[in-house]
């Protein structure tokens, strides 16, 4: 069975992002996949912006991504950008972070007008980290997401082609040798 891991680098514990990884993660375990959910924000943060690696939370959350076959980042977009959090843990990484690994790359928004922060600012580092394939990757506007009752619902607008990035990305880490 493979292991995916979806980060998440929102700070906000009521997050939308956040939520969308939880989704994610349980739609891949529909499919039989071990699917596991990171959320940078509840890394212990000296240690963190210190790039500790020796702390135990932190060895233990670049474990996690060592050990996954497969990496969801789902990130809310910020002045333009992929989240600081996120960066701040990616910089974390080595250089060979995502090496044989298959990459989603996600996005939540107020605006379709930062949707190129994925090909142009998230897109970049992975392929530096060494990606073995990187998915077509999605951003999902903000007005698509509903989290009233404190359970996200994705609308019609968004659940069809967010479904395709996902089967896409389950089929890539099944031809993964």
């Amino acid at each position: 069975m493979s292991k995916v891991l979806v980060i998440s680098g929102s700070p906000s514990p009521t997050s939308k992002t956040e939520m969308v990884g939880d989704l994610v993660a349980e739609r891949l375990a529909e499919y039989e996949w071990n699917a596991a959910h990171l959320r940078v924000r509840t890394l212990p943060a000296v240690p963190l912006l210190n790039a500790d690696c020796s702390d135990p939370a932190i060895a233990e959350a670049v474990g996690q991504v060592a050990r996954a076959d497969g990496i969801v980042l789902a990130t809310p977009t910020y002045k333009a950008s992929y989240s600081g959090l996120l960066k701040v843990f990616l910089d974390l990484l080595p250089q060979s972070g995502f090496t044989r690994k298959v990459v989603l790359p996600l996005a939540t928004g107020g605006s379709a007008a930062h949707v190129l922060v994925l090909d142009y600012a998230l897109r970049p580092v992975v392929q530096s980290l060494g990606a073995r394939h990187v998915v077509q990757s999605f951003f999902l506007l903000d007005k698509h997401l509903d989290c009233s009752g404190g359970r996200l619902s994705v609308l019609p607008e968004s659940t069809e082609m967010l479904d395709g990035v996902i089967e896409q990305f389950r089929k890539a880490l099944i031809a993964a040798p």
